[in-house]
């Protein structure tokens, strides 16, 4: 018996606290905004893009999950919409009716804005009465952006027509250039500080870690999404790198060579993806060639001629004790 009333208390706790948390404009919740919720119809990845004049938006903001959608919550932020949104979405509800179902048990929800996107494509937003103007949302053909405390009325304008008009570009390079479009129309009222951006796939994932394609952050900067742009470059870059080190493991040393070499192309002066590219080569019986790469390398940073070393043992790189001195002297 007592132990049901303990249990009780518990549940009436939760419920008061849950209560509570949608009653309140918490300034530990305060993410005045601009966003975007998209679909690649080819590919069926979803993605959520976000900046805003406030530390690290990101985890308060985006949301996603393969094979189930995004969600992007913002102004006075109600966190649970992320992953509410996910779960309702999964168990069959559309876009249009977890949103519904979320603000309307919010008591809070004219402080609100909120957009989700469903693995279809369809989307449906909400921006509340008491957003701080400038306000409003903007749904398309797989895409929903989203906006409060704009310098004008003519942001989400322009980012709806950036998405429409890049639809050439990879969902993830599409949607930051939709953030570009935002701030170059006006932006926060306040400036810039922090994005994000996530990128999922159109299947569900057994293992967690390959849930996200895409998940990059700029928590603190001056200017946040061009340092998005930087890091998606980046993170395209070293895409190429897994491919090539997925080719070594395969024992496929042309594909590998060819891999790393796009990748040096778009880095040409990252020191790392010069030395596997050298390794490739290597491998390649090309040992003139990476010596080359390897002598300008070790006059940089001579660390990595340590590491050349080591590579035989690990069997990454096929040499003789001759070749690999000659290649280290």
């Amino acid at each position: 018996m007592r132990q049901f009333l303990l249990f009780t208390v518990l549940i009436l706790i939760s419920t008061i606290n849950i209560k509570a948390q949608n009653s309140e404009i918490s300034g530990d919740a305060f993410a005045h905004t601009y966003s975007i919720v998209a679909r690649d119809a080819n590919t069926g990845e979803m993605a959520v893009a976000v900046q805003s004049h406030w530390f690290s938006v990101g985890p308060l903001v985006a949301w996603g999950k393969s094979g189930v959608g995004v969600v992007a919550t913002q102004s006075f932020v109600n966190p649970a919409y992320g992953p509410e949104g996910l779960r309702l979405l999964d168990e069959g509800y559309t876009p249009e009716e977890a949103v519904e179902t979320l603000v309307n048990n919010d008591e809070a929800r004219d402080f609100r804005q909120l957009a989700i996107l469903g693995k279809s494509g369809e989307n449906a937003a909400y921006t509340g009465s008491k957003c701080v103007a400038e306000a409003s949302h903007l749904n398309g053909d797989n895409f929903s952006v989203q906006a409060n405390m704009m310098l004008n009325e003519n942001v989400v304008p322009a980012m709806a027509k950036a998405f429409t008009e890049n639809i050439n570009l990879p969902l993830a390079e599409r949607v930051v250039a939709v953030l570009k479009a935002a701030q170059d129309a006006g932006g926060d009222i306040r400036g810039k500080q922090s994005a994000a951006l996530i990128v999922v796939g159109p299947e569900k994932v057994e293992e967690i870690w390959k849930d996200k394609k895409i998940n990059l952050r700029v928590d603190d900067h001056e200017n946040p999404v061009e340092e998005l742009s930087r890091l998606l470059k980046t993170a395209r870059a070293y895409e190429y790198m897994n491919r090539g080190d997925l080719a070594m493991e395969e024992g496929n040393v042309e594909k590998a060579l060819k891999q790393y070499s796009t990748a040096e192309s778009m880095f040409p002066n990252n020191l790392e993806m010069k030395f596997w590219k050298a390794v490739a080569l290597v491998n390649s019986d090309r040992l003139e060639e990476a010596k080359l790469i390897f002598d300008r390398i070790f006059d940089e940073d001579k660390n990595w001629r340590t590491m050349l070393k080591r590579l035989p043992d690990a069997k990454l790189i096929e040499v003789t004790k001759d070749q690999l001195e000659m290649l280290t002297q």
